[in-house]
């Protein structure tokens, strides 16, 4: 079990600094260029990941490489720029909020993981805490923007499940390298066609650049996908509700601003609905439940000594008293066998 906890915790990295991006984002980085920020972010990331697994991708892992970062980096950065740029952050949060229902449905064809009433239940409070974090107030909802949102997170579901689908001997640093590579190549075209040459960029800018490439990106994704690979995906799904509570916290922290009593009623229910529907959560539930065995006195004890777990200690007249009928019978029998061979 605390393994398990162990691997949500690990987890946790990527959607926390996922949250953050936000305000590094908007507090270091141009606004006119976000292919050319996306480029930025995927490539040298995936560049720097590339350089410690110094391993080229080998047979169907070349089109796979593409697939994946088409899904999770190239096409994935580009609509959640555009679902930003036309919806209130609380709608586009709240939009993404509803990734653990998508990633918990797409894994149970593709991963054979059924979702559990656990899961959806912790699914639905953090849904529901996200919507009380977020939406305080009388917003204007663009389609297109709610379109591209959705599409988002539609196919980051996919890219997560396939990427889980298709893991074999390679090392997860290893895979998440190429589809950082092919994520970032594949957008400099568009990049180019859309936006012209790349920024210049500040000191400033450079710094918040190396936060989101190396940790935001990198060291993000490799948490995230080693995470599926020994989480269900629903579980995993559910800890990327700690993006917006991340979010919420930056703003309190550096931006000033201040929690009303529904915004912190909707952070502790996403915390819930996260912590509800882990699998250490479950086990420990379940091991609290389990009945043990009632001594009941001149009763002896099962041939188990009815031990449930490592922690139980034995009684020393328990052990007396199941030792003494084996004894006798050890001793009546060897009477018997003396009694025939004196015969």
């Amino acid at each position: 079990m605390e393994t398990t906890w162990r691997w949500s915790l690990l987890a946790a990295v990527a959607p926390v600094t996922w949250g953050a991006a936000y305000f590094v984002t908007a507090q270091t980085l141009p606004a006119s260029h976000p292919l050319w920020g996306s480029v930025l972010r995927a490539l040298p990331a995936g560049l720097v990941l590339l350089a410690v697994a110094r391993r080229a991708p080998r047979g169907a892992w070349w089109w796979r490489s593409l697939v994946l970062g088409a899904l999770n980096m190239s096409a994935f950065f580009v609509l959640v720029y555009i679902a930003a740029q036309r919806l209130p952050t609380s709608v586009a949060s709240t939009v993404m909020a509803v990734s653990p229902f998508a990633l918990a449905l797409v894994a149970w064809p593709l991963l054979g993981q059924r979702p559990r009433a656990a899961s959806l239940a912790g699914a639905g409070l953090g849904f529901a805490g996200v919507v009380a974090m977020l939406l305080t107030g009388t917003v204007t909802v663009d389609p297109l923007g709610v379109l591209a949102g959705t599409t988002a997170m539609l196919m980051s579901s996919l890219g997560f499940v396939l990427a889980t689908r298709w893991k074999d001997d390679a090392h997860v640093l290893t895979t998440t390298s190429w589809q950082l590579v092919a994520g970032g190549l594949l957008l400099v075209p568009v990049a180019l066609v859309s936006e012209g040459a790349p920024p210049a960029l500040d000191g400033q800018a450079w710094l918040g650049l190396a936060f989101l490439s190396l940790v935001a990106t990198a060291l993000a994704y490799v948490t995230w996908f080693t995470a599926l690979r020994h989480l269900p995906a629903s579980a995993v799904g559910l800890v990327g509700l700690l993006n917006p509570v991340t979010g919420v916290a930056v703003g309190l922290a550096l931006g000033g601003e201040r929690l009303t009593v529904l915004q912190v009623l909707g952070v502790l229910m996403v915390l819930a609905g996260v912590l509800v529907g882990q699998p250490a959560a479950r086990a420990l539930l379940h091991r609290t439940r389990q009945p043990r065995e009632t001594e009941v006195p001149g009763r002896p004890m099962p041939r188990n000594l009815g031990l449930t777990s490592d922690d139980d200690v034995l009684d020393p007249q328990q052990v007396a008293h199941v030792a003494q009928p084996a004894s006798a019978s050890v001793g009546s029998s060897g009477a018997s066998a003396a009694g025939r061979c004196s015969r």
